[in-house]
């Protein structure tokens, strides 16, 4: 077997990836969903609509200059590896990924947004011989903030499970909503990140945290309040990234003296942050995937699609 087509509809991006087992080659399509300037997000009915109309567009794009023959696919049906986690979203790939499994008469291997992220990551970091070994996983994105426990699991790639968490506010809910008070277009982590970089200014912020659990909620308000008192945007972008990167460094030594010294894997959009990528590959060796590969992708499911086929 070789080729291996991965489909994700996230709240965010619509996004197609055919995965190569043989040459570990990734081609993937992928486009943000239409917000309507001043929003922070979409409602659940309209991401639907828009992955409907865009993922026709996906397939045009990636199949374009190469007629691919695959030989099974996967997809995220649920944001994460748990009972009850539901997003309608992912229905709309799923009807997809149905449709090519019948169409071709190949297997469909279904699989959490996040396991995909976290297998994106593993594969962006050139860390792939973590497949069949102990991990702390951090998954920052717009809707979720949290650190892993991730074992090996024959069947579904990974064992998941939830260690810590932000207690209020994601850290990609808080970059967005920051962003769009400064007059950023969400998602507004890559021109905060930008402003970010233009700042002099150094922080020392200690972070509200219980045990190696964050709160969030304050670096919201505190920038809300930098605006009213006029400071630049570079500023107020710079703090903004700092609370976020003091908060993860927290929770990172509190489950590194949990867990002991396993290896760290840092996945989601809020990780191809260059400040926070940056100093946590100087402090904790983590291992983070490109910018292409953090943001939402299917690209990381196609790569699991890959190892459970293989498994067979």
């Amino acid at each position: 077997m070789a080729m291996f087509l991965g489909i994700d509809t996230s709240n965010y991006t619509t996004s197609v990836s055919v995965y190569n087992n043989i040459t570990n080659e990734v081609y993937q399509a992928k486009k943000l969903l239409p917000v309507k300037e001043g929003s922070i997000g979409l409602r659940q009915s309209d991401a639907v609509f828009h992955h409907t109309v865009q993922l026709p567009q996906m397939f045009d794009e990636l199949f374009s200059e190469t007629k691919y023959d695959i030989d099974a696919v996967g997809v995220s049906v649920s944001p994460r590896d748990e009972i009850g986690s539901y997003m309608p979203c992912f229905l709309a790939g799923l009807s997809c990924a149905k449709v090519v499994s019948n169409a071709k008469n190949i297997p469909i291997h279904q699989f959490s947004h996040q396991a995909g992220h976290i297998a994106a990551a593993l594969y962006s970091s050139d860390s792939m011989d973590l497949i069949d070994k102990e991990f702390i996983a951090f998954h920052l994105s717009g809707g979720t903030t949290e650190a892993l426990y991730v074992k090996p699991d024959k069947n579904r790639v990974f064992n998941i499970s939830l260690v810590a968490k932000t207690l209020d506010l994601k850290a990609g809910q808080a970059i967005d909503r920051v962003g769009v008070m400064l007059g950023l277009q969400f998602p507004c982590g890559k021109e905060l990140d930008k402003l970010a970089n233009l700042s002099k200014n150094e922080y020392k912020i200690k972070p509200t945290m219980k045990g190696a659990d964050c709160c969030l909620s304050g670096v919201e308000n505190k920038c809300s309040k930098m605006i009213h008192e006029g400071e630049s945007k570079e500023d107020i972008a710079k703090y903004c990234i700092t609370y976020i990167e003091r908060a993860l460094e927290e929770m990172t030594k509190s489950l590194l003296s949990q867990y002991g010294n396993l290896p760290l894997v840092y996945a989601g959009g809020v990780m191809s942050n260059s400040i926070i990528s940056r100093n946590f590959q100087d402090k904790f060796s983590g291992r983070f995937a490109k910018p292409e590969f953090s943001s939402d992708n299917a690209a990381g499911i196609a790569i699991l699609t890959a190892i459970r086929e293989n498994r067979k």
